[in-house]
């Protein structure tokens, strides 16, 4: 009997050839071979209704993108246990699907993420510091056409590209390239400033004037006359902003937002007023929602190896960014949006 840790090596081994054979599925080729899987899956045990049409012409009904992930789920499970798995002579029980526990493929603890050309999916927000120590499970990310496909009145869905991310990848990029810059340093006088520096990465709203600012402080903090200069090139952005903001008659950004940069010079070494910046911020922004990470948090934050790939914004729910491991350029400015409040049962996107 294989265990979850080598069936997930076998599918990264397998992954040019799952995919091939999943792109063929979608277009109804070899799609009856997968007939006995997939009808286990389907509601009830039955066939789902979108089989027929998929086997015949290679075309699904326009389905919003929840319903097409699903899809995407359940012929990925059909070719891994059938021409994968079954051809290599294998033993396993039947592979399940149940995203409801946290984990798409539960068998192998393994998620499914099926952006399109958006690069984006919701996911379900369990803690802030998961942006920077990742998620408890690897994913294999299927990138699709879903977005051109569904523009058509019958859809002709393919999988463009794809990237299987370990549980650690699945985190901030930007975020935890500044954790990992700083961690080492910081640590040699105890983890007081440690976790307050993590605290604010976690919870910090890059879309807001004032943290993009910190940001960039935290990028240079060990050197005092590069914080300096950071802050001078931070006021005059401020009068810069207030100038463009005035010319289209939209709010300007408040004078005490100015003064709590200027701060940062007003104390020695550096290092101190920026992470004193930072605790004003989340104290201004979020009162008492930004909490400390607990032991257990502090325990995976303080061993990870801070090696993010994608962008975690929020807006109810988490908001993956997978364009970093799509793209050869890394979008450095992903805005990230802070909950007041949680929402669960949003639908993923496609």
């Amino acid at each position: 009997m294989l265990s979850k840790e080598e069936l997930r090596a076998l599918t990264v081994e397998h992954l040019d050839e799952i995919m091939e054979r999943l792109n063929d599925g979608l277009s109804g080729v070899g799609l009856g071979e997968l007939e006995k899987t997939i009808t286990r899956l389907g509601r009830g045990g039955k066939l789902p209704h979108w089989f027929a049409g998929l086997k015949n012409d290679g075309r699904l009904p326009n389905f919003d993108g929840k319903t097409v992930g699903s899809i995407l789920e359940m012929v990925f499970v059909a070719v891994l246990e059938q021409k994968i798995i079954g051809d290599l002579g294998k033993d396993i029980p039947p592979l399940k699907i149940n995203p409801a526990r946290g984990v798409d493929l539960p068998d192998l603890d393994l998620g499914i993420k099926s952006p399109s050309k958006n690069f984006y999916t919701s996911e379900p927000f369990f803690g802030a510091y998961e942006r920077l120590y990742g998620s408890d499970f690897d994913a294999l990310v299927l990138l699709t056409d879903y977005q051109d496909a569904k523009k058509k009145s019958r859809l002709t869905l393919q999988i463009t590209d794809w990237k299987y991310l370990k549980k650690s990848e699945i985190a901030d990029t930007k975020l935890c390239r500044l954790a990992l810059k700083h961690r080492d340093w910081l640590l040699k006088d105890g983890d007081a400033r440690v976790k307050r520096l993590f605290r604010f990465l976690a919870y910090v709203n890059q879309s807001d004037w004032r943290a993009k600012q910190i940001l960039k402080f935290i990028e240079v903090m060990e050197d005092d006359s590069k914080v300096d200069s950071a802050v001078a090139a931070s006021l005059k952005d401020f009068d810069r902003q207030n100038k463009r903001l005035e010319k289209t008659g939209m709010v300007l950004l408040e004078e005490s937002e100015r003064d709590a940069i200027a701060q940062v010079l007003l104390i020695s070494p550096r290092s101190a007023s920026v992470l004193d910046a930072a605790d004003n911020w989340l104290a201004d922004n979020l009162k008492d929602a930004a909490r400390s990470a607990s032991d257990f948090e502090w325990s995976r934050l303080r061993n990870s190896p801070l090696d993010g790939k994608i962008g975690m914004s929020f807006a109810l729910q988490w908001r993956y960014n997978f364009s970093n491991i799509f793209k050869d350029e890394i979008d450095s400015d992903i805005e990230i949006e802070v909950p007041t409040h949680l929402d669960l049962d949003q639908d993923c996107e496609v």
